[in-house]
């Protein structure tokens, strides 16, 4: 019997899972992981690494798995024999000797958890919905059983896939857009939520290969279309108890989490050079696309940076366990280990600043005087970035260097090219 192979993988910051592959008993047997180059966090969307690269040629890295996040994919046939699966695990980068690399984008969120549970005493519980764009199947309307059953037997592969794998998925459902779906899988803390948006979207690419098909997480398919966002539900919790919810204050926010979700409105601009990254990102943020067209917290709304999302039913217990609040403005051309811990040195910065919202809009936010608009394109994202120095100093120079210069090296290489030219590109890779 054949040994199977393992996978042991990081993702960058172009949010593209890399890595090498190896007998599973040896990385098993390795408490060093396998080697790996600092350079490879410099490598863009398009393949070439960025210039100027901060690492040039020097150094090196070891990938070490966390065991806890094992996956399988199943053998794909080939025509002549069905394989073996493949054990997946995500890995953080380390020097030589195992100690942390700061440019480690799993250590980064690791570290923003500890200082949020360190200074404040408080621990973020989150969930990421995930849309994107399924090809090669029989297309039906918007939230039709015709479209859903015409994309079978994959939605159900899918779904058995995710479980399987101890994703726990919660809701699966035909979208807006064409050929467009969601995903959802059950709230976990922090670092689970983002290894597990990670493995995911793995998991939908490999299960739609394994039937002809195509998934892409393009933010974007074609500038006219329908967008493909992630969004994250986040709430707050200290000594085990959740601490989002207070009927007493307005719109049933508490006076703690308010103050905390004041740094992702403050931050917001220069967030986005993080969360929407991509040369198309910004084409989606815009006003009645569903996404998010402004900069502020609102009731209900789908179109605000942050939503208070609706409690259902009556249950007191079942409001302050499953109160949140959304953040809608990224997509999956963002490294989801880099989203969480932005979103949460943000909340850290709103605690660390106590004060809590101003007003939570209710009804349409668009035209309201006083509300910022978002970025409308990538460099004026990197343009708040530079300015904000609260921000920048939350990465490592090399880090925050590399981020900047894939972005422009990006904007190289598609520049002359047309808005749908554009989405092509990236729909081609995500």
């Amino acid at each position: 019997m054949k040994e199977p192979l393992a996978f042991a993988a990081t993702c960058d910051l172009v949010s593209i899972v890399r890595g090498r592959s190896l007998p599973l008993s040896e990385l098993l047997r390795s408490p060093y992981g396998v080697g790996w180059v600092p350079a490879n966090l410099a490598l863009t969307s398009f393949g070439p690494i960025a210039e100027p690269n901060s690492f040039s040629s020097l150094g090196d890295l070891r990938l070490i798995p966390d065991l806890s996040t094992e996956i399988l994919l199943p053998p794909i046939a080939n025509g002549i024999s069905d394989g073996s699966p493949l054990h997946l695990f995500l890995c953080n980068q380390t020097l030589p000797d195992g100690s942390p690399w700061d440019c480690c984008t799993r250590t980064h969120a690791i570290n923003a958890i500890k200082e949020l549970k360190e200074k404040h005493n408080i621990e973020i519980t989150a969930a990421f919905e995930h849309e994107f764009t399924l090809t090669g199947f029989a297309n039906g309307a918007p939230f039709s059983l015709e479209k859903l059953r015409g994309a079978e037997p994959f939605g159900s592969d899918l779904w058995h896939n995710l479980e399987a794998n101890g994703l726990e998925p919660e809701n699966w459902l035909p979208e807006y857009g064409t050929g467009q779906f969601e995903i959802t899988l059950r709230p976990k803390d922090a670092l689970r939520a983002a290894d597990n948006a990670i493995l995911l979207r793995e998991i939908v690419r490999d299960t739609a290969r394994s039937h002809g098909m195509r998934a892409s997480f393009v933010p974007l398919p074609r500038p006219d279309g329908i967008g493909n966002g992630v969004h994250v539900h986040i709430s707050l919790s200290r000594d085990g108890k959740p601490i989002t919810y207070d009927p007493k204050e307005p719109k049933n926010l508490s006076l703690i989490a308010s103050k905390a979700v004041a740094g992702i409105l403050k931050h917001a601009e220069a967030l986005l050079a993080f969360t929407a990254p991509s040369q198309i990102s910004a084409l989606r943020l815009t006003p009645h696309r569903w996404s998010s067209g402004v900069i502020a917290i609102a009731e209900h709304n789908r179109e605000a940076l942050l939503r208070i999302c609706p409690l259902v039913g009556n249950d007191e217990k079942n409001h302050i366990r499953a109160f949140n609040v959304e953040y809608r403005a990224a997509d999956a051309t963002a490294n989801p280990w880099l989203i969480i811990s932005l979103l949460i040195r943000s909340l850290t910065d709103g605690l660390d600043m106590n004060e809590a919202v101003g007003e939570i809009l209710t009804g349409e936010t668009e035209g309201l005087p006083g509300v910022r608009l978002l970025p409308t394109t990538l460099q004026d994202e990197l343009v708040y970035l530079a300015k904000n120095e609260k921000v920048k100093s939350w990465f490592p120079p090399q880090l925050l260097a590399t981020h900047i210069a894939i972005r422009e090296s990006e904007a190289r290489v598609l520049a002359g090219l047309t808005d749908a030219e554009k989405c092509e590109r990236y729909a081609n890779v995500y």
